[in-house]
């Protein structure tokens, strides 16, 4: 896999984007940790702009953001125009995600999902292409929004 990807979490997804960060590593990509680098109370919204910010931009091929549930994560990370930051808690989302909405973000909650699942949600959804077809018209349009 060719896929360069940028992490981020608050302090409450610090400990999952540890594990995960490892995992991915093992996988043979390369990730860049965007912090948070503590437990340390954090503002979520600052991290989720800088890994949208750099996905959108194309730095970055994907991103992964976790927090407590991924849902500030994921709010914080589709107000950067380009990004399509979905939550995911299981392996189907994850896998539909890809497919029909080609998602550029994923964003997990540490206190949802468990370290094994998030570790199948995140190898299925790195490994899930985008289908395009019909579908390449309706992320246009969300793109248009």
């Amino acid at each position: 896999m060719d896929k360069k990807i940028i992490i981020g979490s608050d302090h409450a997804g610090f400990n999952l984007k540890n594990k995960l960060i490892d995992f991915i590593k093992n996988k043979g990509i390369k990730i860049f940790d965007a912090g948070t680098y503590t437990t340390e109370s954090c503002d979520y919204p600052l991290i989720a702009k800088e890994v949208a910010q750099k996905v959108a931009s194309n730095e970055y091929e994907m991103g992964l953001l976790i927090c407590g549930t991924g849902i500030g994560m994921s709010i914080a990370a589709n107000k950067v125009k380009g990004i399509r930051a979905a939550v995911v808690s299981d392996t189907c989302s994850a896998r539909m995600s890809r497919l029909h909405n080609n998602a550029n973000i994923l964003c997990l909650g540490e206190r949802i999902v468990g370290e094994q699942l998030a570790k199948d949600i995140t190898e299925t959804w790195l490994n899930t292409d985008f289908l395009g077809d019909r579908h390449s018209r309706r992320v246009e349009m969300i793109e248009d929004l």
